[in-house]
């Protein structure tokens, strides 16, 4: 009877899967009874338990109460931080103007507008006993007197700022080779800060003398900046920071324009099929597309990836002008500061390693598998 053996054959079947079963369940039994499992098992749940918010997750509701209490004293204490900020960013304006004349006098040295006094060039180098000996050899020779004569002609320091360009790779990375000769007319970099009562922001200010290149003495960017915790996620607040910039409009003289190049192309017209040559402008790399920066849009949209990256450089650039390059710029057209910088950096980088190192070693030792 083919019904009577079909039903056989799903007993048999469902016996061998009951089997089967049960081997599983034995196996199971073998395997939970096992210390080594079951300590692997109870360490996991160990450490699932000791992530932050899983213990948070089980702790009574009176004192995740008391917790969101401590959540809203923090926000209170950023928002005293900011105005903390705001103070140190009055304190900056004051000093400022301490500063001024000291960058006044440096102007005047650097474009030949003044020369200094023996008393203000007196400078004792770490390398003074080697430059005495080459000033020695230098007047044991006889000098030619047309060679001497040229060097007391030189005025002030000669591409002075340009050189500054040149040596930091922050900048240089910027500059094509026909920004070069716009930028030795670089004169003067300045720093201005918002004044009381206006939004925090701080300028450059680039001063040029006359060239043939733009009509403009002074190129301009602002720095927009915020010193207010985000409402959205307040914890994340560090100190103010620059959220949006502005340049100028660079007066070009005609033809010298650097950041546009004409290219030639060939347009097809579609019914006759005649073929005709137009120039079009098309934008160009050069370190003065710095005053035409890409703008934050104010109703909220967000960025392209490669816009927040060219922002977010631009941001750093500035930054870096108003806290480096302005304050020490002889220390950046010498490379002392260069060299100060590079191994602050390297002295960061070592501390990272050993931290790393220190955690590596500390994981092997935590690890029952060692």
């Amino acid at each position: 009877n083919s019904f009577s053996k079909t039903e056989d054959t799903a007993s048999d079947s469902v016996e061998a899967a009951k089997n089967a079963s049960d081997k599983k369940e034995k196996l199971a039994d073998q395997v939970m009874q096992n210390p080594q499992v079951l300590a692997a098992l109870q360490d996991r749940l160990d450490n699932a338990a000791l992530t932050p918010s899983s213990y948070i997750e089980t702790l009574p509701k009176a004192v995740k109460r008391r917790i969101d209490a401590l959540k809203q004293l923090q926000v209170k204490c950023a928002h005293i931080e900011a105005k903390f900020y705001e103070e140190v960013h009055d304190l900056e304006r004051k000093y400022a103007a301490l500063y001024q004349p000291l960058f006044d006098k440096r102007r005047e040295f650097i474009n030949g507008e003044a020369e200094p006094t023996d008393a203000e060039s007196e400078w004792h180098s770490e390398n003074e006993e080697e430059e005495k000996l080459a000033d020695d050899l230098k007047n044991a020779v006889v000098i030619d007197e047309k060679a001497e004569a040229e060097e007391t002609n030189v005025k002030g320091i000669p591409d002075f700022w340009f050189t500054i360009f040149r040596n930091v790779d922050m900048l240089s990375e910027l500059v094509q080779e026909y920004d070069e000769p716009i930028l030795k007319h670089l004169q003067d970099i300045k720093v201005k800060f918002s004044e009381p009562g206006q939004p925090m922001s701080f300028s450059l200010e680039f001063h040029f003398g006359p060239n043939d290149y733009f009509s403009n003495s002074v190129l301009t960017k602002t720095y927009k900046m915020k010193s207010e915790p985000d409402k959205t996620d307040p914890f994340s607040f560090e100190g103010p920071e620059i959220v949006d910039c502005e340049g100028c409009t660079i007066d070009w003289k005609k033809g010298k324009n650097v950041t546009v190049k004409t290219i030639k192309k060939k347009q097809k017209h579609k019914g006759r099929g005649t073929v005709r040559t137009i120039t079009k402008q098309v934008p160009n790399d050069s370190f003065f597309n710095f005053f035409s920066p890409i703008k934050v849009s104010g109703d909220g949209e967000s960025l392209d990836e490669d816009s927040e990256f060219t922002l977010a450089a631009d941001f750093e650039i500035g930054h870096f002008f108003r806290e480096r390059i302005v304050p020490r710029a002889v220390l950046y057209f010498t490379g002392e500061a260069i060299e100060d910088d590079d191994n602050f950096e390297e002295g960061e980088e070592e501390e990272l390693e050993g931290e790393e190192e220190g955690e590596e070693e500390e994981d092997a030792e935590s690890d029952p598998k060692v």
